[in-house]
C-alpha cells in the first residue's frame, strides 16, 4: 500500500529527505518538518527559495505520471516592476531560456494577472524594500519542468521573479499553511 502527501513547502528548504551532500550541510530539509514513512519522495522539486504545493508519495509511477506533460502545475511568481502586456503575451507563447548550458524555447502556456493572491494561504513575507520599486504577480501554468524554468521565463522577458509559489498541480489546490501536511488516500491530479 503506497502512502500520498499534501504538503506546503516552506521557504528556505530542500525538496528533500537526506542531506547526502557535504556542500549542502546547513541546508533545511523537508524532511525535517515531518516523520514521513520510509521511501516517501517529492513529486518534482521546489528549490530552496520557492515555496507551495509539494505532493509526496511512495509510488513511482504515480510520480512520473504527475511529472508529466499530462499534468498541468500552477505557479504564481511576485515579478520585479509591473508585468505588462507584451511579457504576458511573450510568456504564452515561450520564451527562449538557457537549460544546460543551451538555447531552449519554452512551450506555449498559459500566463495572465493577478490581482490577489488571497485565495490561496501564502504568507505575507517581506522580499525586499518598496523603496526598490513596484513589484507584481503573474500566474504562469506549464506542463513541462526544466530546472528553474518560470525564474528564468519571467526574467527572459524583463521581470525577474522575486518570490515564487507553486499554487496547483493537477486537480490539487494549495489549501494548507505553510509547513503543514495532509496524508490522502490518493491524488486526483
Amino acid at each position: 500500500m503506497h502512502h500520498h502527501f499534501i504538503f506546503h513547502k516552506p521557504y528556505g528548504y530542500l525538496s528533500q529527505f537526506v542531506n547526502n551532500q557535504n556542500k549542502r550541510k546547513n541546508k533545511r530539509l523537508i524532511g525535517e518538518l515531518h516523520d514521513f514513512p520510509e521511501g516517501v519522495m517529492a513529486i518534482g522539486r521546489l528549490d530552496e527559495n520557492s515555496e507551495g504545493l509539494l505532493l509526496l508519495t511512495t509510488d513511482g509511477k504515480k510520480s512520473e505520471y504527475i511529472r508529466s506533460r499530462k499534468v498541468e502545475k500552477e505557479y504564481y511568481a511576485l515579478v520585479d516592476g509591473v508585468i505588462n502586456d507584451d511579457a504576458i503575451e511573450a510568456l504564452q507563447k515561450g520564451v527562449t531560456i538557457g537549460v544546460n548550458s543551451e538555447e531552449y524555447t519554452t512551450k506555449p502556456c498559459t500566463a495572465f494577472y493577478i490581482h490577489s493572491v488571497a485565495e490561496y494561504p501564502i504568507e505575507d513575507r517581506k522580499v525586499r524594500d518598496e523603496r526598490h520599486g513596484p513589484k507584481s504577480w503573474v500566474g504562469i501554468i506549464v506542463t513541462e519542468g526544466k530546472f528553474r524554468q518560470v525564474r528564468k521565463m519571467t526574467a527572459a522577458v524583463g521581470f525577474p521573479t522575486l518570490r515564487l509559489v507553486r499554487v496547483r498541480i493537477g486537480n490539487v489546490k494549495l489549501e494548507l499553511p505553510a509547513g503543514a501536511v495532509k496524508k490522502v488516500d490518493d491524488f486526483d491530479a
